[in-house]
């Protein structure tokens, strides 16, 4: 009883769920990026006032930093998943590459990553680096596999990785389709090839990947 009471002074409604809320915000996110979306507009689809809605959250972009630790841990499980699968380097690189193509192609009024563009030109600095700290994560994790056969090389050609995503999210987001993002993937996968045979030791051949 306390609890339900403690609620209605905060003005949020009974059945308020908060990973229910959460959900939808990503939702919202994902669809128009983060300044495409006010507080009174999820706040409506939320059910809840903007006073409830501040209550319950702290601000925006407090509650695209729970958006996206969600993510993360939901649709951005494919990169950890595509790098800790067997392979070489060469190999979870192109798994990677192939599987951002395909999950960043159109589906259900969604595009791309929400980490790389959700905040994309918002002027919200906090979100801007909300953004940025996930980015560097996923880099640094690339990195560690990457170093593990090229050492002296795996910032750089994480860099490489990173920016072939960014490509992949942006071209998804300006309405490409998953029939040309997956000939883009392949064309990366190709160019990371030469990479690692430029000024390194060969890697295996791509032969039966993907």
């Amino acid at each position: 009883m306390v609890a339900i009471k403690k609620d209605r002074q905060r003005g949020r409604p009974r059945g308020f769920d908060r990973d229910e809320a959460i959900a939808t915000a990503q939702q919202l996110f994902q669809e128009r990026g983060y300044e495409g979306v006010g507080v009174a507009e999820i706040g409506k689809a939320l059910g809840i006032t903007p006073p409830s809605f501040y209550n319950a959250f702290g601000s925006k972009a407090a509650l695209f930093s729970a958006v996206l630790d969600r993510y993360a841990g939901s649709f951005g499980r494919f990169v950890p998943e595509a790098l800790a699968a067997d392979g070489n380097v060469a190999t979870k690189i192109a798994r990677l590459l192939r599987e951002a193509a395909r999950l960043y192609a159109k589906a259900g009024g969604v595009a791309g990553c929400l980490v790389i563009d959700g905040a994309r030109g918002s002027g919200d600095a906090g979100a801007r680096a909300l953004t940025d700290r996930k980015m560097a994560e996923s880099r640094a994790m690339i990195a560690r596999h990457i170093a593990a056969e090229y050492p002296a090389r795996a910032d750089e050609l994480a860099s490489i990785v990173m920016i072939a995503l960014k490509g992949l999210s942006a071209a998804a987001r300006d309405g490409a389709s998953g029939e040309e993002l997956s000939s883009f993937a392949d064309t990366m996968v190709a160019g990371f090839h030469v990479a690692l045979d430029r000024n390194g030791k060969p890697s295996p051949a791509f032969a039966g990947e993907g």
